[in-house]
């Protein structure tokens, strides 16, 4: 005989010890705090980590001083908001369209944004730096806009998912035709910007982005409580009161708000948007989206501060772009979690079909199989056969027995 399905209790008794409550917080603090210290420590000059609060806070003016507090620094600063904005808007984006699969890279967005600031770049557009968060909004409102256009204004999240990839090769096409008409020099910038980097970025980088996240901060909230009502689908929410359709809307409008900007400082840094959200899912699968949406900014912000480390040390003196990293890394590993997610939902599955019901209070169990005992005074005066059988007056529940 095969042993029966394992009940509630065993699958808990299965659960990884890094899915344990407060083992998310913990290793969330821990791979931060390495990926810091190793982000300002390391590189040419190295800088003891016991010497890093002195050169932060004390102004250190040697070489080492320098180059941690104008250089270091606000990459860091830089690799955190960044991370934090793609994976909110990752599972923004996901929870919007219901679907594990909806990225920045799939939808048009990250590509539009591209689109945005490389193509003054080659057309020798002197334009002011401070416009350059304008052109990637621009490119990503169109992107996310002929997606919509061409799914019918979101009324399918699957058709909006398809012609969203769709949309998102024609402008990468648009990208490849800019490049051949760029020059040498031109051409090894794009390149290194449609590949997501943070090399030479300052202060002023990282300055940029706070009017916008002023504007996308106040969104989400809003946006959060939305996400877990339209994870019902369009019917219930509907019903619920949510248009799906303008909700639907309002999560691309915000996403572009979260992933524009960061787009014209570092570039497209791919897949964080798809890693992130998972990661949050992985270790807190039964939360509802406000909570993944808190988790999947703190684990945009490790992944990318983690990747960003190999990418300025693995080939020193010669950096890599960090989204060469992160979509190297996060592929794999967004699939293999979304594996993992699959089979614990077909294990709970399992579990609440084989599951014993309660037993409800007045009605008496029947084993299976046989039949129910007759019982002895009704066998004798007759009531228990199948012919004999009389309806017995039901109590004040409905229940009792006739006495």
């Amino acid at each position: 005989m095969s042993a029966p399905p394992p009940g509630p209790a065993a699958v808990r008794a299965r659960r990884p010890a890094l899915r344990a409550p407060g083992a998310q917080p913990l290793l969330a603090v821990v791979l931060l705090a390495v990926s810091a210290v190793c982000a300002l420590s390391l590189g040419t000059p190295d800088v003891p980590p016991h010497r890093l609060v002195g050169a932060v806070l004390e102004g250190d003016t040697t070489l080492a001083g320098i180059v941690v507090t104008e250089l270091r620094v606000p990459r860091l600063v830089l690799a955190l908001v960044a991370g934090a904005c793609l994976g909110a808007a990752g599972l923004v984006l996901q929870e919007a369209l219901r679907n594990p699969l909806a990225v920045p890279e799939m939808l048009g967005v990250s590509s539009g944004a591209a689109l945005g600031v490389a193509a003054p770049l080659v057309l020798a557009l002197s334009l002011p730096a401070a416009v350059q968060p304008l052109l990637a909004i621009g490119g990503a409102v169109l992107g996310g806009g002929l997606t919509l256009l061409a799914a019918g204004l979101g009324r399918s999240p699957s058709a909006v998912l398809l012609t969203g990839a769709a949309v998102a090769a024609a402008l990468q096409a648009a990208l490849l035709v800019l490049m051949v008409m760029a020059d040498q020099l031109d051409l090894q910038l794009i390149y290194r910007y449609l590949l997501g980097s943070l090399s030479a970025r300052t202060w002023d980088d990282v300055t940029g982005l706070w009017p916008w996240l002023l504007v996308a901060a106040p969104a989400l909230v809003v946006c959060a409580p939305v996400l877990s009502v339209m994870r019902l689908g369009d019917e219930d929410a509907e019903a619920l009161g949510v248009r799906a359709q303008r909700a639907r809307l309002a999560a691309l409008a915000i996403a572009v708000v979260l992933i524009a900007p960061v787009t014209a400082v570092c570039g497209p840094v791919a897949w964080v948007g798809f890693l992130a959200p998972h990661l949050a899912r992985w270790f807190n699968p039964g939360a509802g989206a406000v909570r993944w949406l808190c988790w999947s900014a703190v684990w945009g912000a490790v992944a990318v501060t983690a990747a960003d480390v190999p990418a300025r040390l693995a080939l020193a003196p010669v950096e890599t772009p960090v989204g060469a990293w992160t979509a190297l890394l996060g592929v794999p590993a967004g699939v293999a979690l979304m594996r993992s997610g699959g089979r614990t939902r077909a294990r709970r599955a399992t579990a609440g079909s084989t599951a014993v019901p309660a037993p409800v209070p007045g009605v008496r169990a029947v084993p299976s199989g046989a039949g129910a005992p007759r019982d002895a005074h009704a066998e004798k005066s007759g009531g228990g056969g199948p012919a004999g059988a009389r309806p017995a007056p039901a109590g004040p529940t409905g229940t009792e027995d006739a006495r």
